[in-house]
């Protein structure tokens, strides 16, 4: 009988290691332009929520990217520094996709609710509504796949969840594992803490991997779209998130110095096995951190993205 623990073993063996052959990436051309970023407001259940838009010429489907706890979409996906190609938005339009990226309530171009808290459970309502605005807006009403960075992966597991029928396929990367969900329940005003510098250099931890050019633009551009923390509250919410209920092709995705994968690779293995759907795959980015997308490991990550939603599937 084969272990729990020689199982574990053959899925990062087998799995996420075994990466497709590199291919040519919108990152590597030197002379590809940036799409032109376009900012909608969608009204999802009466409240203005921020989209930003890049579009390919000729698309093949559409991509929703949803952000992390600290930082919105324009520094983590359309990311601009003169003399290098770093926007994961622009890569993906490169690839054939149109992209469309949120601002969560308090987050960038999208102002806080009277509230002034952020709750799991609200900011996957309003990324649902997001995806049936941009599969109203798409050319053949196709339903778009869903890619979540940290935080943003576990609000876009909840979507996945909860709502199975409403996107093509699951992006799960960075995803934290928690020991225990906290029940922060706070009541009141929510403070307004600036946010800082430091913050934003935090997920830069690998030597080498970003140049100190793009490192400092990401914490100018950072502080720029975001210069106060976002509170959130009733974290517990997240105790929902199970992953035998995701029953859509999901790509599980991490770097390989990730702290939440350095920390708990046995929790990241279990829960790649527990994924309810059949059609999935895990992929480790050699020499990524937290902010592998950003980082020399991009080409992979956007790589990976495209090899798993066109391969074929019956």
């Amino acid at each position: 009988m084969v272990s729990k623990r020689q199982c574990i073993a053959a899925c990062i063996v087998g799995i996420s290691l075994n990466t497709p052959p590199r291919l040519a990436l919108a990152q590597d051309t030197p002379s590809a332009s940036p799409a032109k970023l376009v900012q909608h407001t969608v009204t999802v259940d009466g409240y203005p929520i921020a989209i930003w838009e890049k579009r390919a010429p000729h698309p093949r489907r559409n991509l929703v990217l949803v952000h992390g706890r600290t930082w919105s979409s324009r520094p983590d996906f359309d990311l601009q520094v003169a003399g290098e190609k770093l926007s994961v938005m622009d890569a993906l339009v490169g690839r054939g996709y149109d992209v469309y990226a949120i601002d969560l309530r308090g987050y960038g171009a999208t102002p806080r609710d009277t509230s002034g808290w952020l709750t799991p459970t609200r900011a996957a309502a309003d990324i649902a509504g997001v995806i049936d605005w941009v599969q109203r807006r798409g050319p053949m009403n196709e339903k778009p796949a869903l890619i979540g960075w940290s935080r943003g992966s576990m609000l876009s597991q909840l979507v996945a969840q909860n709502h199975p029928d409403a996107i093509s396929a699951l992006v799960l990367f960075g995803r934290p594992q928690w020991d225990s969900i906290p029940a922060d329940n706070r009541s009141g005003a929510a403070p307004r803490k600036p946010n800082t510098a430091e913050a934003a250099r935090s997920d830069f931890i690998t030597p080498g991997s970003i140049s100190p050019t793009a490192r400092d633009a990401y914490v100018r551009q950072a502080l720029a779209t975001d210069p106060v923390l976002v509170e959130w509250r009733h974290l517990d919410e997240f105790s929902a998130l199970d992953a035998s209920r995701v029953t859509v092709p999901t790509l599980f995705m991490i770097g390989e110095f990730d702290p939440f994968y350095a920390k708990a690779k046995t929790r990241q293995a279990e829960f790649f096995l527990r994924l309810g759907t059949p059609d999935k795959e895990w992929v480790i980015l050699p020499g990524g951190d937290h902010a592998a997308l950003l980082e020399r490991s991009a080409p992979r990550f956007i790589e990976a993205i495209a090899s798993f939603l066109e391969r074929p599937r019956f």
